[in-house]
């Protein structure tokens, strides 16, 4: 079971952007995620710590508490209430390697942020509680990272606390994911009786101090399982169960679950497993030298008219998410750009495929969440930020040579529809505003009806309405209202062509609306009405979920 040293190895390739001005450094970009409050933000935390990018982790604190605050968690909101509500990127340096983090929401009122955002990154963690296994959310991303052939290294966290046995979590994870287990650590004991962990991988061992629960650092180097200073340690350390089940079951999880395999890895068919405790900074250093040594280097990416290679020349990228104030001092507007190809310099012009016109980045940043700093370079694997003032949509392809159109960022049509109403009808301009800033985001949908004035908002969650009230409240100055509509449920239109369009909105102009992007929508007031329509209307689609392709300029 034990995984092949040479493995270790495995980061020689990908070397990619420079670290001012000496040899490029190789990238890796991914992201965690997790059903909510499995420890998904608190992990972020400790491993920018253990990377040395930040001096002190935060942790997510009950509402109210004004202790040190999660620094991927930088919204009001979030650290009102202890969840994240939009993905957050973090840029660190550690061995020579530079890490692209992206923490993303964990609650399923934010979900489109995070399919998005997964289309951004080469390798994804997967955080499970050991109290609770697998849960609805894990599955779901779970799911969307498989479509995306995204490889995941697993993280089973809070082993400090109660819960399930490892071999429980293993086969759990082998039985609901369809997927191979290979654990590259074992845990001394769980729960009350945690004692240490045990890293395969390493062959080294870290006990807990007896007084504190504290973990030893260095640890201790063995040669295996039969190493006697493995055996003199815990004699001296470990209680007799923690001891018997160390040597019994770690031997077992040797015969029982298959080798680490690096190519079966990035494949999708296997996930390696470590234990920790992300609060106590239990298996953190171990998990970040997996990202170090098993994540894979910048992949290609998916496009039209062919895929885009890292190794291409040409500078290429795509924007997979949108940002409004996050300096409310300058009402800025970020898009998220992840570099596909080529070496973007700073001060270079980037032709936008949807709209064939050249945009200069004179001002690219990049992250340690909400905190920013002039970028002079970015190589494949980046993230980076650049400030625009509406020019810019989530979807949009910026390139050197034109001609390409990356794939794969998905529309969900929006499960729950409210009219907005607002307290100073003096101050519509603002409101509109700012819903659709907060609309590019992909926060909400705004949907303007042909017939009438009054703008319908649609979100996936109930918690998206509280959250665009805050934001309008503390970003804007608007005090907003959400109230019951007619309308239940909402679908793209697509016809096969223009006159069928025009037939079809020339019956159904008054449940007709378009969205942010122009786009039609017909608004139904029940799952019955656009059944109905539907039937009556066989050639035009009726769309829940939409690939946002932009149409390529001259193409």
């Amino acid at each position: 079971m034990p995984s092949d040293p040479s493995s270790l190895s495995a980061t020689a390739s990908g070397t990619q952007s420079l670290a001012g001005g000496g040899t490029p450094l190789p990238r890796r970009t991914f992201a965690i995620i997790s059903h909510p409050d499995a420890g998904k933000t608190t992990l972020t935390e400790k491993l920018l710590h253990e990377g040395g990018a930040i001096r002190e982790a935060g942790e997510v604190f009950d509402k109210g508490n004004r202790r040190r605050r999660a620094r991927s968690d930088w919204m009001a909101v979030e650290q009102q209430r202890g969840i994240s509500v939009t993905s957050s990127v973090m840029t660190f340096e550690h061995e020579g390697v530079r890490f692209n983090l992206l923490d993303t929401p964990g609650h399923e009122d934010f979900s489109e942020d995070t399919y998005r955002t997964l289309t951004a990154v080469d390798c994804a963690v997967m955080v499970i509680d050991a109290a609770k296994g697998i849960e609805s959310r894990t599955l779901k991303l779970f799911e969307v990272c498989r479509l995306r052939n995204i490889p995941i290294i697993t993280f089973i966290n809070k082993i400090d606390r109660e819960g399930l046995s490892a071999f429980e979590l293993l086969d759990e994870i082998a039985d609901k994911l369809a997927l191979d287990t290979a654990p590259m650590a074992w845990p001394i004991g769980m729960g009350g009786l945690f004692q240490g962990l045990y890293s395969f991988e390493e062959k080294r061992v870290w006990l807990a101090d007896k007084s504190g629960g504290a973990l030893d650092p260095q640890g201790i180097d063995v040669t295996g399982l039969d190493d006697p200073r493995l055996t003199s340690a815990l004699t001296s350390t470990a209680t007799g169960p923690a001891q018997e089940s160390l040597l019994a079951d770690a031997k077992l999880a040797t015969e029982a679950y298959p080798s680490f395999s690096q190519a079966e890895f990035l494949q999708g068919d296997l996930t390696p497993v470590y234990f920790g405790s992300a609060l106590r900074q239990y298996g953190i250093a171990s998990l970040l030298a997996a990202l170090l040594h098993h994540s894979p280097p910048p992949r290609t990416q998916p496009a039209t008219p062919e895929p885009v290679d890292p190794d291409t020349d040409q500078v290429s990228g795509f924007v997979f998410k949108i940002q409004a104030n996050m300096d409310p001092n300058h009402r800025d507007r970020v898009a998220f750009l992840r570099i596909c190809s080529g070496t973007l310099k700073r001060g270079m012009k980037l032709g936008n495929s949807r709209t064939g016109k050249k945009l200069g980045l004179h001002n690219p940043i990049s992250f340690l969440a909400r905190d920013r700093e002039l970028t002079e370079e970015a190589r494949p694997g980046d993230i980076i930020g650049l400030p625009n003032h509406g020019t810019l949509r989530v979807g949009d392809t910026l390139t050197e040579r034109g001609g390409i159109a990356f794939t794969g960022l998905p529309d969900f049509a929006p499960e729950i529809l409210r009219r907005v109403r607002l307290d100073d009808p003096m101050k519509i301009k603002q409101m509109r505003k700012a819903l659709l800033d907060l609309a590019e985001e992909g926060l909400a949908r705004v949907f303007r009806p042909l017939v009438g004035s009054n703008w319908v908002v649609g979100v996936v969650g109930a918690l998206q309405f509280e959250v665009i009230s805050t934001r309008c409240e503390a970003e804007y100055g608007l005090s907003i209202r959400f109230e019951s509509t007619e309308y239940e449920t909402a679908r793209w239109i697509e016809a096969p062509d223009e006159a069928a369009q025009k037939e079809f909105i020339g019956a159904q102009r008054p449940n007709l609306a378009e969205d942010g992007d122009d786009a039609l929508v017909f608004l139904a007031r029940s799952n019955w009405e656009l059944e109905r329509v539907q039937k009556e209307w066989p050639k035009i689609r009726f769309l829940a979920v939409r690939e946002r392709v932009p149409i390529l300029e001259g193409a």
